[in-house]
């Protein structure tokens, strides 16, 4: 499968370009990876551009509204649009004010990470490594021990 990821700009902190190298290098043994960095000075601009980059992918929002997902349901739902002959997901993290109503209404699906509010840098590096970790559940491998 294809994974798109969208980011409206990129890690800034240390730590965080740090993450989102090592997991979207590890995601690279599973899936065929492409990185977008949108830019905008609204948040109408932003998801204008998320909406382009995804083209026809089917959009998975990261949003607080969204639904939330064990390791293996990630897994789970990864694999249900793979059989469903979706041979491209596109996720996209969206900028500070978030996705506007417009996109998420077009979205296939919205994904929260949770409860709590995450710096932006923190938010791109948990979908990495989620995305791995579902990843490697599906493919029967020990990282996740769960």
């Amino acid at each position: 499968m294809r994974l798109h990821l969208i980011t409206v700009g990129e890690p800034k902190l240390a730590y965080a370009r740090a993450g989102w190298d090592e997991y979207e290098k590890r995601l690279r043994r599973y899936h065929k990876v492409q990185v977008t960095r949108v830019a905008g000075k609204t948040q109408a601009l932003e998801s204008e551009a998320v909406r382009r980059a995804a083209g026809r992918a089917p959009l998975i929002l990261l949003d607080p509204r969204g639904q939330q997902f064990t390791s293996e349901g990630l897994a789970a739902f990864l694999e249900g649009r793979a059989v469903g002959g979706d041979g491209e997901l596109a996720f996209a993290v969206g900028g500070p004010d978030g996705h506007t109503d417009d996109l998420r209404t077009g979205a296939a699906a919205l994904w929260s990470l949770g409860q709590l509010t995450l710096p932006h840098d923190l938010a791109m590096v948990v979908l990495a490594e989620a995305l791995y970790r579902a990843s490697t559940i599906t493919a029967g491998e020990p990282y996740h021990r769960g």
